[in-house]
């Protein structure tokens, strides 16, 4: 399919859920199938760091390369996350409220993103947004302009993991804490949102006491998959996309193509649901 001036300018949403948020990729390689570009992407945590990537012009075949190259191999993962790490775990001992295994997030995407994607939105190939949580004001900040990295740094700032950005006179934490499925951040730039939501995680009855970082992490995916729902009962996007990963938790990197094989079989729900925008 040839994308014409008659097709409806489509925006795409991509939400957050940790390493399930690889499940945006089969949703790319869906849009590429079709020959059809978002006219303008939205991100949350990892949807912004996936969403980044695809709005510098990568396809989304080559972000499963990159991804599958990356967390190949766990020695090379550690040493990359012992680069970004700011704590030491001496600083327990001598700094109260320290935390030895805290992240920064612009080293981390240094690190980790394509060396295709630019420094700022505006050398982007499509418009994109982020959105990042104002820790002291409680509300939501969205960025389109400016630094990229710093910004999709603040999206994906999860508390107690990531350290908070500071930027535009706030510390900016996770995204996901305020609006996980950006898709209302689209309205005003495109006739159709497709919006990919993967915030949801296991649901089982644990056998243990979860330890207090799956507690942590636990806490806000619960979070997360309660905003998403409010959010959509007030209003949802065109199209609705739920990878099949409920299975993942939020930190299971090293199963990335597990989460990828999983989620492969979006891609003709994407096809057949872009395919009805296309022929109104």
């Amino acid at each position: 399919m040839t994308q014409s001036t008659d097709t409806p300018r489509i925006g795409l949403a991509l939400g957050a859920g940790g390493a399930r948020g690889l499940a945006h990729i089969p949703v790319l390689e869906a849009f590429d199938e079709l020959g059809l570009r978002p006219c303008a992407i939205a991100g949350s945590s990892m949807g912004a760091v996936v969403g980044a990537a695809y709005a510098a012009g990568m396809s989304g075949r080559e972000l499963r390369a990159h991804v599958l190259s990356v967390f190949r191999n766990r020695a090379d993962v550690t040493a990359r996350l012992l680069q970004a790490r700011i704590g030491r775990f001496r600083h327990m001992l001598t700094a109260l409220g320290s935390n030895p295994v805290l992240l920064d997030g612009e080293i981390l995407l240094d690190l980790f993103w394509p060396s295709d994607v630019p420094d700022h939105f505006e050398d982007l190939l499509c418009p994109f947004f982020t959105v990042a949580t104002d820790f002291d004001r409680r509300c939501e900040m969205v960025f389109s302009t400016g630094p990229l990295a710093p910004a999709v740094a603040a999206s994906m700032a999860i508390p107690g993991l990531l350290q908070p950005v500071e930027a535009q006179g706030a510390f900016l934490i996770d995204g996901s804490a305020v609006n996980p499925l950006p898709y209302r951040v689209l309205e005003n730039h495109c006739d159709r949102i497709v919006a990919c939501d993967v915030a949801r995680g296991p649901a089982m009855v644990s056998q243990k006491m979860p330890t207090p970082f799956e507690a942590m992490f636990g806490a806000a995916q619960i979070m997360q998959s309660t905003l998403t729902a409010q959010m959509l009962s007030v209003k949802a996007p065109d199209i609705l996309l739920r990878p099949s990963v409920d299975q993942f938790r939020a930190l299971d990197f090293f199963r990335a193509r597990d989460i990828l094989e999983s989620a492969d079989q979006i891609k003709d729900e994407v096809k057949r649901s872009l395919d009805s925008f296309i022929l109104l």
